[in-house]
Parts: structure tokens; C-alpha cells; sequence
């Protein structure tokens, strides 16, 4: 067993010599602080309390933070019903892209990536949600800066690949009163 290991790490070395994995030279700030890139959702980030856009029902609470040297992005979701969700933003240097994955209490799981950045900086996430059935419905979530510090978040559905949308989420964030 140890001389198994044994080879496993030298194979290791060997065909993975020393790589650097996003180091940054010393007293030089990470990437993620120098390119524009990992700023792209800082207008999310923060304490919001979450109003349906048309009734300005509560519909819950949320907390949008960085991670790791802001590498990656946690929201924190909790429902006004008491159930919450959580995803992780990350961004993916291969693809120059942001990517989510989204969990809920309930198993309710979808990924996505960003599929469109709007000249007011909101940003468009695109996925699947696969189904029971086999079948898989298109999922995107756009993302809008509003004035006086809000957020509104559109999530549509579409059953037919993109052609039709149903807007089945439409709330507006805001900051809480202090």
C-alpha cells in the first residue's frame, strides 16, 4: 500500500511538475483583484431584503459575499417560508466567464453560465434544469443594477430551447434599513 502511494505521488511529480496554480509574485495583489473580470457581480454583493417587483411582497432574505480572495461568490438565500438555497459563483478563466451552481434544501439543483454582459453592467446567466420526465427546460437569471442601490432579478423558463420565455421570478433587492 505505501509503495503504491509511493508511485502515485512520483507520477504525479513527475508529469505535473511544479505548477503554479493562479500564484501571484510576492507583494503583488491576486488576479482576482486586478482583472475587471472578477468585478463583474461586486454591484450584487451585500445584505438584501428580497420584494416580489409587481406586489412588493417579502419574499425573502439574502447575503451575496466573496470568497476566497473574491475567486468565487456564496449567496445565501433564505425564503420567507423558512427554506433556503445557496449557489456558488465562480469564475472560470478557460471560458473568461462567470459559472453558478444552485442548491436548494429540497434537492432542487441547476447550473449556469454567463451568457451576456448589458452596457449597465447587469449580466445573464444561461442553463438547464433537467427534469423527471427526461426533458430539460432552459433556465436564465438576468441580473440588473437599479438606482438607489437595488438589484432586480428576472428568472425565465423555457420549455421550447429559447424561442419563448415565462418569466417565473421577479423581485427587486434592497438594502436594509439600518
Amino acid at each position: 500500500m505505501k509503495s503504491a502511494l509511493c508511485s502515485i505521488l512520483l507520477f504525479g511529480v513527475l508529469i505535473f511538475p511544479a505548477v503554479s496554480v493562479g500564484a501571484s509574485p510576492a507583494g503583488s495583489p491576486p488576479p482576482t483583484e486586478q482583472d475587471p473580470a472578477y468585478h463583474q457581480l461586486d454591484f450584487w454583493l451585500g445584505e438584501w431584503e428580497v420584494y416580489d417587483a409587481k406586489t412588493h411582497q417579502r419574499d425573502g432574505h439574502n447575503r451575496i459575499e466573496k470568497l476566497l480572495k473574491g475567486a468565487a461568490i456564496q449567496e445565501n438565500w433564505t425564503d420567507a417560508d423558512g427554506s433556503e438555497g445557496k449557489s456558488w459563483f465562480y469564475y472560470y478563466r478557460p471560458e473568461k466567464r462567470w459559472k453558478q451552481v444552485w442548491v436548494t434544501d429540497v434537492g432542487f439543483i441547476k447550473e449556469k453560465a454567463l451568457v451576456e454582459v448589458f452596457p449597465d453592467g447587469g449580466v445573464r446567466f444561461r442553463g438547464e434544469i433537467p427534469r423527471r420526465d427526461g426533458t430539460k427546460i432552459t433556465d436564465q437569471t438576468t441580473l440588473t443594477p437599479l438606482p438607489a442601490e437595488k438589484v432586480r432579478q428576472v428568472i425565465e423558463w423555457s420549455k421550447d430551447g429559447g424561442k419563448t420565455w415565462e418569466t417565473v421570478y421577479d423581485a427587486i433587492y434592497e438594502r436594509p434599513a439600518k
